[in-house]
């Protein structure tokens, strides 16, 4: 090589040392002052905060600190963490992770064996949601479902049958929040000679922060501004239950499980094959937690599912996924489970892993927009993502009848038809109906509102034999219509169409406008 070409040589390795070294000083600084201006934006909203908890009043300054401490908390490690999963890091689940509901072996047991496990368990129902999405006030849990009854008396019925049946005390623990607190004790009076132990407590109240600035929305905790404030999701359960003081008690009473679920979804009834295996495990090694998983359908494809991610059992939601990924998360055939939120959880775990500060659920950024105009985020975190916080966790793949969830009136039109028979307060599908698959139902925005729903259904249409049914536009049905097969019925805007009483319709699809009027 002669010397002028080393000479080349040397001064472009040079350059590119000088090159790459400048690139990782940016970088460098570039993380310098990503990590700055969080610092900067915690300083920002610590001093906030304070400001905030200083218009506390006096009896209320502790447990409003204690509050706002919390949010701090879920704020710092909102900075701290990734948005999404490293979707390279995801592994298949070991053969272990998800156990079949079948293989849950009851081995006969005894009423006593049964009674004995059923006095152990504790049955809490999250009830801070209102049902403001179909057109209701107050708490959803409210909301008739089936022969004027609520989702709060169908729950009372199934414990109520459960003590009774067995003699045993298993309580009922109501999750409110502070939007359905005041409401949902009202309606506690009315039960006072049911045969059921009832306990609630509140979920915490934390402050919507701007999306831009990330400081909190309100300036007083004493003022009615309810749009500044919000529960954080149910994976606030753990340690608002801890702080109200009942998991204690329930540990002194000699209770060592709770099943947590929804109190809108029907399927979530106490299943003794899965108390049972709480109870005693497999091989010696009893879970600290069991999340009930069942198989995906295509309207299921944005529910979260379990994987193994960096050695553990993790839930993974859909806000978690990088966006060139979602179209891979919403598969059927990679992602064959999803969470049901029915979750059986130890108690002393609960209380170990709050009190040494275990617990490191996803932070979910929900974005909102208020009446007055401006973005705001609530930052949540789901029971389920606690999963990985917990010893010996494993999922139960249950049938689908363990997961009817209410959360728009198609699933009310399932539940008060004939598709379920109702027996002290538990919905089964009806053993009059072919097979065993539930039907898809589309019902148009004239049918969100249950009041609007209700008006335009003279009588709950008998839907055994339907498979599936979308309805769209201005439709009314009149009493004993029979639905079967697919049946499609379009109203086209400006027209209105109208199902005579005892119509059978059987794979039919009724467009335009079909008027029936009185004379």
């Amino acid at each position: 090589m002669s010397a002028l070409s080393a000479e080349f040589m040397a001064a472009r390795e040079q350059k590119w040392r000088q090159h790459r070294e400048r690139l990782i000083t940016m970088s460098e600084s570039s993380e310098e002052w990503k990590s700055s201006t969080k610092r900067e934006t915690l300083l920002g909203l610590e001093q906030e905060l304070d400001k905030l908890c200083k218009t506390a009043p006096p009896e209320s300054a502790e447990y409003v600190k204690k509050e706002l401490a919390g949010f701090r908390n879920l704020f710092s490690r909102f900075l701290r963490a990734k948005t999404t999963v490293d979707w390279k890091k995801i592994q298949p689940l070991p053969d272990h992770a998800i156990i079949a509901y079948n293989d849950l072996k009851m081995h006969d047991m005894d009423k006593a064996k049964i009674a004995e496990r059923l006095n152990k368990l504790v049955v809490v129902k999250l009830n801070g949601g209102l049902g403001t999405s179909m057109g209701c006030k107050g708490p959803k849990s409210v909301i008739s479902v089936r022969n004027d009854l609520t989702f709060l008396d169908l729950t009372m019925q199934q414990i109520q049958h459960l003590n009774r049946t067995y003699d045993v005390n298993v309580p009922l623990v109501l999750m409110n929040s502070f939007n359905t607190d005041e409401d949902t004790q009202k309606l506690l009076r009315k039960y006072a000679n049911v045969r059921v132990d009832v306990h609630s407590f509140c979920q915490s109240k934390y402050p919507r922060i701007y999306k831009e600035s990330h400081m909190p929305v309100p300036r007083n905790v004493t003022d009615n501004d309810l749009e500044g404030w919000y529960p954080p999701g149910h994976g606030n359960f753990y340690e608002a239950f801890y702080n109200s003081g009942l998991l204690d008690k329930f540990i002194d009473m000699g209770k060592q499980f709770c099943f947590l679920s929804n109190i809108d979804n029907m399927g979530a009834t106490v299943d003794l094959s899965i108390l049972n295996f709480v109870a005693q495990g497999t091989e010696g090694v009893e879970p600290e937690f069991v999340m009930e998983v069942t198989d995906k359908t295509r309207a299921d494809v944005k529910g979260g599912t379990l994987i193994e991610y960096e050695n553990r059992l993790m839930l993974l939601e859909i806000a978690q996924v990088p966006k060139d990924y979602v179209d891979e998360f919403k598969s059927v055939s990679k992602f064959r489970i999803f969470n049901t939120n029915n979750l059986w959880v130890r108690l002393d775990a609960i209380k170990r892993v709050v009190e040494k500060h275990e617990l490191e659920m996803e932070v979910i950024v929900n974005p909102k927009h208020l009446e007055r105009g401006v973005d705001v985020v609530q930052l949540e975190t789901a029971a389920g993502a606690a999963i990985k916080n917990f010893k010996g966790s494993c999922g139960v793949n249950v049938p689908r009848s363990r997961f009817l969830p209410v959360k728009k009136t198609s699933d009310l039109l399932l539940l008060m038809s004939n598709l379920y028979d109702i027996d002290s307060g538990s919905l089964t599908l009806s053993s009059l109906r072919s097979f065993p698959t539930t039907p898809l139902v589309k019902l148009g925005s004239s049918f969100d509102k249950v009041k609007d729903y209700l008006a335009r259904f003279q009588g709950i249409p008998d839907l055994l034999e339907l498979d599936h049914l979308t309805v769209s536009g201005d439709v009314w049905f009149g009493k004993d219509v029979s639905l079967k097969g697919t049946v499609i019925i379009i109203a086209n805007h400006g027209d209105r169409i109208d199902i005579p009483p005892g119509t059978i319709l059987e794979n039919k699809i009724v467009s335009g406008n079909l008027r029936i009027l009185d004379h």
